[in-house]
């Protein structure tokens, strides 16, 4: 059986308990302990699929095809550790199995009730899909207080209990405001929180408490004192300049040391080099490029979490600084002068969205990169617009569109009604649901081996994440490549277009697929290198 570690968070939402959680796996790892990391969120959603980026920020997406949360997306870009379908759940999909159980009769007849089914249902979940991990480190949602959070509090409460201190640990993430006027950091907020958490019936064994400032060991000691916890597992968590320096942070500050204190492990030092390597790298560039990033959602940016990590990847992969400048895709179609929008811009990057609204000043924003030979790397949605911009533009198909906006002349884009999966195959029709129904997960893609993929890639196959629900008609191939927009990449089958690229631009591709889901700060993704090394070269020459 693993430990497990339960991170809570109070006070405040957005704490970084996520951040928390994935910088103390990369510790125990450094450590030699094999860990797998789990959330559990407290909304109703069955999942974020259905759930508006500009709300939620981005779906994370699983190999085995789960729409997941973002905080999913910190875990395995710390940890190097693929998340699965079983590492995250949430209240609505807890109680959507246990209505169907009940339905099933597999309750035979019993009253159902939050405690024990709901709960009890939770438990199964956390301790499931393991097999010989050392550490099991679970964040639960939302903020200790909130109505929705209870029956996951109760649920770990119940499971400290039963596993008992040698296999469990209650990590509890605090704000430790400053206040300017009377020069001080407050401590009542953090006791607060502990006395709420306290009142479900659980303990905090330590505390990470976020502050801009060091905590002077009389407040450490007083938390301690009023929190019932020893002043050595008040743990200082201040901000950072880069989230890839707080692994090391937390390190000094001793929280892999006091998990380990708890557990009665050695303590040792861990090996940080990696995490030494790539601070260095973020504090010390040898130059910066500037990237537009055109898009719908830019009033979150948490909408585009994975892709701004993956360009920030890039720029660490070759030694510069990436500034990203996000533009609103609709500014494109009010603008007088849509090139002046795109003037500082070393390079374009169009990423996936939903609907109509904004995609025509995507093509625009497409069209400048093309003309004028700006680096450009188009996903997913981005993808299907360039192909529309260049079926428009160049291959004397105007009226060429998507059938996502509505009803088109020429549907170069359509809803993908079947595909292959493994040995399976799987239908989709316009009357299904919205969730849960889109091509998600790993799929194969087989590239040209004269390709500018193929080149990035330093391979002739690769199996990237999707997310989407419509589809570049392969039928047109023979006319957009007769224009310049050539088909490097393809399904296994060849009947689903998944990478296009221009030879007569210094780099211009696009692909169907989430690249930026796969990228890690020690394994920065070819597509995302190549595309901030072309914008280093513009720079250079512009």
């Amino acid at each position: 059986m693993p430990r497990f570690v339960f991170i809570t968070g109070g006070v405040v939402s957005s704490l970084g308990k996520g951040l928390a959680s994935a910088s103390l796996g990369s510790l125990l790892q450094a450590r030699g302990y094999k860990v797998r990391l789990r959330k559990l969120d407290p909304y109703l959603n069955v999942d974020p699929g259905t759930m508006s980026p500009t709300q939620h920020g981005e779906v994370f997406v699983t190999d085995d095809g789960a729409e997941t949360d973002l905080d999913l997306g910190h875990y395995e870009r710390f940890t190097g550790v693929h998340a699965k379908k079983s590492d995250n759940v949430t209240t609505g999909k807890i109680y959507s199995d246990v209505l169907a159980r009940e339905r099933r009769g597999d309750y035979l007849g019993a009253t159902i009730q939050v405690i024990p089914h709901v709960t009890n249902a939770i438990k199964e979940f956390v301790v499931s899909d393991l097999t010989d991990e050392d550490f099991v480190l679970c964040e639960i949602g939302g903020t200790v207080g909130d109505i929705e959070s209870l029956p996951f509090l109760e649920a770990i409460r119940q499971l400290g209990n039963e596993l008992g201190r040698d296999k469990s640990c209650f990590l509890h993430v605090t704000l430790l405001p400053y206040i300017a006027v009377a020069d001080e950091l407050k401590t009542k907020p953090t006791q607060h929180s502990v006395k709420e958490l306290q009142s479900v019936g659980i303990q905090p064994d330590i505390l990470l408490c976020r502050t801009p400032f060091d905590i002077p060991a009389e407040q450490r000691a007083k938390i301690g004192q009023f929190c019932n916890v020893r002043p050595e597992a008040v743990i200082n968590g201040r901000d950072a300049d880069s989230i890839y320096h707080v692994p090391l942070m937390y390190h000094q500050e001793g929280l892999d040391m006091e998990i380990c204190r708890h557990f009665d492990l050695p303590l040792n030092e861990p090996d940080l080099t990696v995490w030494r390597t790539i601070g260095d790298a973020v504090l010390n560039p040898e130059g910066e490029v500037n990237i537009a990033v055109v898009g719908k959602y830019t009033s979150l940016l948490d909408s585009y979490k994975s892709l701004a990590e993956a360009l920030t990847h890039g720029g660490l992969n070759n030694h510069v600084k990436v500034n990203m400048n996000w533009i609103d895709s609709e500014e494109f179609e009010t603008a007088e002068n849509p090139m002046l929008l795109l003037e500082d811009a070393d390079a374009v990057l169009v990423p996936g969205g939903f609907g109509h609204r904004g995609s025509e000043g995507k093509i625009k924003a497409i069209t400048i990169a093309r003309e004028k030979q700006i680096p450009f790397l188009g996903i997913c949605f981005g993808m299907q617009m360039a192909v529309l911009e260049a079926a428009r533009n160049l291959a004397g198909m105007p009226q060429a569109g998507s059938t996502e906006f509505g009803e088109t002349e020429l549907p170069l884009v359509g809803l993908m009604r079947e595909w292959s999966r493994g040995y399976e195959v799987e239908t989709r029709s316009y009357s299904d649901d919205l969730g849960g129904t889109m091509r998600l997960g790993a799929y194969d893609c087989v590239m040209e081996d004269d390709s500018l993929a193929a080149q990035l890639y330093q391979s002739l196959s690769v199996q990237e994440r999707h997310r989407h629900r419509y589809e570049v008609n392969i039928n047109y191939r023979d006319e957009l490549e007769a224009c310049g927009l050539h088909f490097s990449g393809l399904s296994p089958d060849g009947l689903l277009p998944e990478i296009v690229e221009r030879r007569d631009h210094p780099f211009f591709i696009a692909v169907q697929f989430h690249p930026e889901l796969k990228s890690k700060p020690f394994d920065p993704h070819p597509l995302f290198s190549g595309f901030v090394e072309a914008a280093v070269t513009r720079s250079r020459l512009v």
